[in-house]
């Protein structure tokens, strides 16, 4: 029996409700990702993170996928290249906050949200306090880069600042996921980013942001890339993903099972 939800009656919903079944709904955006990713990586990420996880966990508790939120909210500094779809961030907060609160007011009382951009953080974090305080249900967060850290970093072949935005990471995952839609040809390392210190990490996978400030502004990037996307390998996507699964289908079944 398919876990997706689009493809449930409204009678298997109702049997889901009944064994309460965890929902996951999996957020990316659609974005210009550098030279050689297409503008949907986030939104792929998400779609295959969220695939895995129901995957994983379906053996063990009931579980629904949901469809992926393919647009959001991304900054400015984002159009000037081709592919950025910008959706205002009350509007997109607004969004997430109704589609959530439609499946809880139907009964259902787990929610995860799959946080697959950088730009949504904390945007996602506010709703998620909007609901608690509307609906008196905790939903809970993830994200496949916080979840794949320590693997990553434990392999990685791009220095401090080589793993943000459609670089060595995300590269990655996609030549994993669909080499066929990459074009490493195009890839250059000309904008790693360059900017950290003890308050700031050139990327969140080596250090950790002890402040907020957007740093992407000091360096202007040529090519829509913050970070070395040169290095990356589908086998390094391959272990960022299961990783990420691993841990957060652990993680999961943790949510789930507190009542």
């Amino acid at each position: 029996m398919s876990f997706l939800f689009r493809d449930q009656s409204w009678v298997q919903l109702q049997e889901h409700l009944e064994k309460q079944s965890l929902l996951i709904l999996p957020v990316g955006t659609t974005e210009e990702h550098g030279p050689h990713l297409p503008v949907d990586t986030d939104a792929r990420i998400a779609e295959a993170y969220g695939l895995g996880l129901a995957e994983a966990l379906e053996p063990e508790l009931p579980v629904l996928l949901m469809d992926t939120i393919r647009y959001g909210y991304s900054m400015k500094i984002m159009k000037k290249w081709p592919g950025t779809i910008v959706v205002r961030t009350r509007v997109f907060m607004d969004m997430v906050f109704d589609i959530c609160r439609s499946v809880l007011d139907m009964g259902f009382s787990k929610l995860a949200i799959l946080d697959c951009h950088g730009h949504h953080s904390g945007l996602l974090n506010a709703v998620s306090r909007e609901l608690c305080d509307a609906c008196d249900k905790a939903i809970a967060i993830l994200s496949p880069a916080t979840l794949s850290r320590d693997e990553f970093n434990a392999i990685r072949r791009s220095p401090q600042g080589g793993a943000i935005h459609a670089g060595e990471w995300e590269t990655s995952l996609i030549l994993h996921l669909a080499p066929e839609v990459v074009d490493l040809s195009r890839a250059t390392n000309v904008d790693t980013m360059r900017y950290h210190s003890e308050f700031i990490a050139g990327d969140n996978f080596l250090g950790r942001q002890r402040v907020t400030w957007s740093t992407w502004y000091l360096q202007p990037s040529e090519t829509g890339t913050y970070g070395d996307p040169t290095v990356a390998t589908a086998e390094t996507g391959r272990r960022i993903l299961e990783a990420a699964v691993a841990n957060g289908a652990r993680f999961l079944k943790e949510y789930w099972s507190a009542r």
